[in-house]
């Protein structure tokens, strides 16, 4: 998992990665990596996080989950010899099946769910909650000084928007 996340954001140009990653012999290219960090670095590193990429342990999926991250995990498989048994996986489907997480199985999985959050993060727009009444009658005051409209009132029984 971290060699591919490594790959990916030298192929990327991310600077922005971070991993723990454990007793792992791999030494990264791209990515700051520590090998352990402890709970309370952690969760600051989730905090300032935009998305978390993990495998199943529910430790990770539950601070993600609480801080309001988005979560991609890839579960460690006993038939790869990363786990005694494949409780990991019954895990990932659970909150995947809850649509809580993301789940990668393979390493193309995990770069094609890396793709497709880059391309959403770079092309993702807020949606006005105000009503275009108000964003123009801002806009004309901000261009002329002056309030354009007689008045505006907030009607949130009828829309829940300025008007």
């Amino acid at each position: 998992m971290i060699r591919t996340i490594d790959g990916w954001a030298g192929a990327n140009g991310r600077t922005d990665v971070f991993a723990q990653t454990g007793p792992s012999d791999y030494r990264s290219e791209y990515i700051r990596t520590e090998r352990f960090i402890d709970a309370t670095e952690f969760r600051e590193r989730v905090e300032a996080a935009s998305l978390v990429i993990s495998h199943a342990g529910m430790g990770s999926i539950i601070t993600a989950l609480e801080l309001g991250k988005r979560i991609i995990v890839m579960p460690r498989r006993a038939s790869l010899g990363e786990h005694r048994n494949d409780h990991q996986l019954a895990t990932a489907k659970r909150f995947a099946d809850q649509g809580s997480i993301t789940v990668a199985y393979t390493e193309e999985d995990l770069i094609e769910r890396l793709d497709r959050l880059q391309a959403l993060n770079e092309t993702e727009r807020l949606t006005s909650p105000a009503s275009p009444h108000l964003i123009s009658t801002i806009r004309g005051f901000i261009g002329s000084g002056r309030a354009v409209a007689d008045r505006i009132s907030y009607n949130s029984a009828e829309n829940g928007n300025a008007e």
